[in-house]
Formats: structure tokens, C-alpha cells, sequence
């Protein structure tokens, strides 16, 4: 076959992220700070020896580090011979140097020479003038993987390089980076790119390239390249191959979900309503259906957990903060409408729940099933109260139940305080025929007692069949202050030292509420409880009549007398009596 029949072969394809690499400091984007350090650097003189680079994963390292390798070798036959940060047009040694084959400009994979070795050679290497260009820079990519021995060999040089010898080190993880290398160098930090630049930088390519993606097809990308435009590009790329698919017409949004296997943002925003308001069988249905559609569990949590946080961000900052939507216009939206709805306090706990539940949804030998779970989990969660209304709401309990009459006790072992406490035999039987004719209280319906002074204290633990704490608060306990929840007393000198705090805890128990009982040691107190009531039964009908009876006998020595005087206090305490004949006097 003859030349002339011979087709020429076809140029091999590249890559989007090769084929608009930045070539200068003018095509760089997002990089502003720096790009005005250096020139300033440039335009005074004062260009640095060594240079550090860093930032998360394809926003510029490498392709900076070239730029900045072509400037300071920049050189135009009969024009400039002098560094530059300006390079209007495409200098001696500027192709070599792009292409990544010039001879004084060495790039040095620090992953893959990591040994001392690796920088002996180096520093070997160091000594020697550049051949054809103004100064040899070393590009050392990846610079943390040094070993410590690496890098202290590195340092002497570092600190004193020959003056033809210029550094530029790049790295993802400058934290890795000794402090004595870091002294050396000036740093550059490159931020990573905000999904609406990504958008407009890929829109701009897709035109250069003669193909149509949609506006929220170019967000999803930008959104899953996590701030890295090498990402973007490279997920670009591979959305353009789906064009075959679309006969001409824009790449669409529905395309690039099913190939970055992404959650329908509209659901994702459905069905976190649905589990904020409760409703399960839609959430779990929207889940399933999301995943049967590709769409991995861990990232239909990572989305709750971006919707989450733009509304918290909406609560918390104003509608302003609605702006920074991944999905645009369409997340402002939901964003507004729903954050007017939802408290901070059940935001925050939603974010903890989906948090919790993408941890353990990475892990996890079945994702589909603990996410559903954690989806559930958010669902059930949304019916709880947030910790101020539950605060609010047992205050509102407190208060019906101090304002409520005291309810009468239902039970058969404990009688109505301020009533007589029938037989054991009478009290069941009285306690079946009210059963049988009134179903038994709830817990929830069951009235607590109403504690107004110390006695009413005496009467509950009688009540509670707590005999010796009953006995010890009438005869051990002299009253300084009541009040509700509080009761200061001064003890006798033969009551228990824990006294104090084993009423409180029984109050706790029996009435629900925290009771504060302190011990006053200064103030003398009432008398107590026991003695009071001797006093009033002393003054009684048929005492008096006995002692009448018999003058001789003097109560305050006769032990049988003050006996007799006590069982009766007890009786008339249980039925009271005592209590009624207060209220009369």
C-alpha cells in the first residue's frame, strides 16, 4: 500500500484534566492570595529559596509547582531574561518544563524515595550549576513521605541552598511535616473549590468541547468531587461519554445520578420531612426506593446529613446560609420552607442520629438494613419532646398536682391520709367492692399525696408500712421548716445520722419529687411530733376524768400512764382524731 493511501493515525485521546491543565498563573483559578504574593515577590526581588504547597487532592499542587518552576526560568530570545510571574507567551524552556522533561527542573516522587539514600543523591546533585536554565529547581510531590532520616538530611541544604538551587515541595498532609522543615519554606495553603465554581469552571469546558450538560447534572458533579477540580474534570469526562445516550440533547441530571450513584435530592428532601414528622412507612419506602435505583446506603445518609446541615445552618444563620445548597436553587427552596418548622433542638438531634448512623452504616455487614434502622431510629426520635418542652411539661404536671385535692389512696394496705384506716378484714373487703366497680387508676391518673406539714410525713410512711421511719420522724425529728420539697429539722440526740437522707429518699420514692431534708443544728425546733400529741391527749375527756379519779398519781412520773397516753396518741394519730380536733380548736 502506497503512502498517499495511508491514513494518518489518530492523535491518542486526553484526559480533560491534562488537556486544560493550567499553563500560567493567569489560567490558575481560586488561587488569588498567592498568586499576588508572588507577585510582589517577583517585582521586588525577594524570591525565596524553598516553597511548600498544600491542599486536599487536585486543586493545583503539581500544576502550581511547574507554573512556578516556568517563572523563575522564564526566558524570551531578545525580550526577557529575568523571572516573571507574567508569561504572555510560551518561553525557551516553558514546553520542556510543562511536559515534565526538562533537565534542571527535577520532579521527585517522594512516595516512591523515601529513603536517606534517595536524598544523598540529592544533595549530590545540589552542588552542580543548572545546564541551560537560570536556576534548578527541585519538585519534590507527596514531600510528608520522607522518613526522618530523609528529611534531617534534607535540612543543612534546605536552610543553605546554593543560589542557583530553588525548592518547591507539595503535599496533602502538611500536619506530617516536621517544624524544622517547615521553617525553611514558604508555605501555601490552596483552598479547596466551592461547588459553584467547579460548576461554572466544567460549564465552561463543556462548551469548549461542544457538548450539553445540565445545570444540576454540573452540581452533582461538583458535589461528588468534594471540592478537588482534578475530580470534577475526571467524573466530567466520564459524564460526556453518556452522550451517545442523549442523541445530542443535554446530558440530564437523572444521567449523572445513575452514574455517580447519587440519592434523587428530591427525595432525599422527602423523605427527611417524612422521618422528621414521624412517618416511617414513607421514609422506608423512599429509602428502598432510592436504593433499588443504585443508590448506596451510606450515601442516602451522607445526603440527610448535608440537608440536616443546611437547615441548621438556615436556623441559625438566616436565609442567607440558604445559598450554600449543594443542589442549588432547589435545596434554597426546600431549605426555607422547611427549617421554619423544625426546632434547633430536633435539627441537632437528627444530626446526631444520622451521624451515628453512617458510622455504623460504613461498618456495617448489611448497609440497607442498618440504614433503614437508623432511619427509623430518626423517625421515632421526632416524636419525643425536645428537652425544654419536657422540662416545660413536667413543670405544668407539678403545678396541676400542687393545685389538685388530695386524692383518696386505692389501695388496700394504706388509708386515706386525714381518715380512719379500717380492719385488714374491712379494708380488703372494701377494696374488692371498689374494684369491681371502677377499674384501678393508671399510673398516669394516680394522684399524689399532698404533703403540707410534718405530720403529713408521719401519716405517708405509716401508710407505706415503714413503722421505724414513722416512729423516728415523731419522736427524733424537731420541725424548723416546712415547705414543699424542703424540710430543715433539728434532730434529737438519739436520732440516726442518716437520718436526713433516708427520708429523702423515701419522700422521692413515694411521691415522686425530690425532697430537700437538712438538719439544722442552731435552731432548737418544735417540739416533736410525739410529744405535741401526748400534750393533746393529756387534755382529753376520759384522761382528764381519770386523774381526776386519782390525784396521787402524777403523769409525768408514772411510766404506765405516759404508756397509756401514747397508744392512745397512735390510735387517735391513725384515725384522726387529733388532727380533726386541730382543726375544730
Amino acid at each position: 500500500m502506497s503512502d498517499s493511501n495511508t491514513e494518518a493515525a489518530p492523535a491518542p485521546y486526553q484526559v480533560l484534566a491534562r488537556k486544560y491543565r493550567p499553563q500560567n498563573f493567569d489560567d490558575l483559578l481560586g488561587h488569588e492570595a498567592m498568586v499576588r504574593t508572588l507577585r510582589n515577590a517577583f517585582a521586588s526581588g525577594r524570591i525565596a529559596h524553598a516553597y511548600i504547597l498544600t491542599g486536599v487532592r487536585g486543586i493545583g499542587k503539581t500544576t502550581t509547582a511547574r507554573i512556578l518552576a516556568r517563572a523563575l526560568n522564564y526566558e524570551v530570545k531578545g525580550k526577557v531574561d529575568a523571572p516573571s510571574i507574567d508569561m504572555p507567551e510560551e518561553g525557551v524552556h516553558c514546553r520542556a518544563i510543562a511536559e515534565s522533561r526538562h533537565q534542571d527542573v527535577i520532579e521527585m516522587d517522594a512516595a516512591s524515595h523515601t529513603g536517606v539514600g534517595d536524598i544523598r543523591e540529592l544533595i549530590e546533585s545540589v552542588r552542580y550549576a543548572p545546564v541551560e536554565a537560570r536556576y534548578k529547581v527541585y519538585i519534590i510531590d507527596e514531600v510528608h513521605m520522607l522518613s526522618n532520616s530523609a528529611f534531617n538530611a534534607l535540612l543543612k541544604t534546605l536552610e543553605e541552598p546554593p543560589p542557583h538551587v530553588k525548592f518547591i515541595f507539595a503535599t496533602t498532609e502538611i500536619r506530617k511535616l516536621p517544624v524544622t522543615v517547615l521553617s525553611r519554606c514558604q508555605r501555601f495553603d490552596l483552598r479547596r473549590f466551592d461547588g459553584e465554581t467547579i460548576a461554572n469552571y466544567l460549564s465552561g469546558i463543556c462548551e469548549k468541547e461542544g457538548v450539553k450538560v445540565a445545570r444540576d447534572g454540573l452540581l452533582m458533579i461538583a458535589r461528588a468531587a468534594e471540592g478537588s477540580m482534578r475530580d470534577a474534570l475526571s467524573l466530567l469526562d466520564q459524564a460526556i461519554i453518556q452522550s451517545s445516550e442523549t442523541k445530542g440533547d443535554a446530558i440530564g441530571a437523572e444521567i449523572v445520578r445513575d452514574m455517580l450513584g447519587f440519592a434523587n435530592r428530591a427525595d432525599s428532601w422527602d423523605m427527611l420531612e417524612a422521618a422528621m414528622k414521624g412517618n416511617a412507612p414513607e421514609a422506608l419506602s423512599l429509602f428502598r426506593g432510592q436504593y433499588d435505583q443504585g443508590a448506596d446506603p451510606v450515601i442516602i445518609l451522607k445526603d440527610l446529613l448535608e440537608l440536616v446541615h443546611l437547615l441548621t445552618r438556615v436556623k441559625a444563620a438566616g436565609k442567607e446560609a440558604a445559598s450554600h445548597g449543594a443542589a442549588g436553587a432547589a435545596d434554597v427552596t426546600r431549605a426555607l420552607a422547611l427549617a421554619e418548622d423544625m426546632p434547633m433542638a430536633a435539627l441537632t438531634r437528627a444530626w446526631n442520629l444520622l451521624l451515628k448512623g453512617h458510622g455504623e452504616t460504613l461498618t456495617a455487614p448489611d448497609a440497607v438494613a442498618c440504614g433503614e434502622i437508623a432511619l427509623i431510629r430518626l423517625c421515632f426520635a421526632a416524636d419525643l419532646p425536645t428537652p425544654d418542652e419536657a422540662l416545660r411539661q413536667l413543670k405544668n404536671n407539678s403545678d396541676k398536682q400542687n393545685n389538685a385535692p388530695i386524692a383518696p389512696d386505692m389501695s388496700a394496705t394504706a388509708a386515706p391520709i386525714g381518715q380512719g384506716q379500717p380492719s385488714a378484714q374491712a379494708s380488703n373487703k372494701g377494696t374488692q367492692t371498689q374494684a369491681a366497680r371502677q377499674p384501678a387508676l393508671s399510673p398516669q391518673e394516680t394522684a399524689e399525696p399532698m404533703l403540707s406539714c410534718l405530720r403529713d410525713v408521719a401519716r405517708l410512711a405509716g401508710q407505706k408500712r415503714d413503722a421505724n421511719l414513722r416512729m423516728e420522724i415523731e419522736t427524733m425529728m424537731r420541725l424548723v421548716r416546712f415547705d414543699q420539697g424542703l424540710i430543715e429539722f433539728h434532730p434529737t440526740d438519739n436520732a440516726p445520722h442518716d437520718l436526713a437522707g433516708r427520708l429523702a429518699q423515701r419522700l422521692k420514692e413515694w411521691t415522686g419529687e425530690r425532697w430537700v431534708v437538712s438538719i439544722n443544728a442552731r435552731a432548737s425546733g418544735e417540739e416533736t411530733l410525739r410529744s405535741a400529741r401526748n400534750q393533746n391527749v393529756f387534755e382529753h375527756p376520759m384522761i382528764k376524768a381519770a386523774l381526776a379519779a386519782f390525784p396521787d398519781i402524777d403523769p409525768a412520773k408514772d411510766v404506765q400512764i405516759e404508756e397509756i397516753a401514747q397508744d392512745m396518741a397512735m390510735t387517735q394519730a391513725d384515725d384522726g382524731d387529733i388532727a380533726d380536733d386541730e382543726g375544730d380548736s
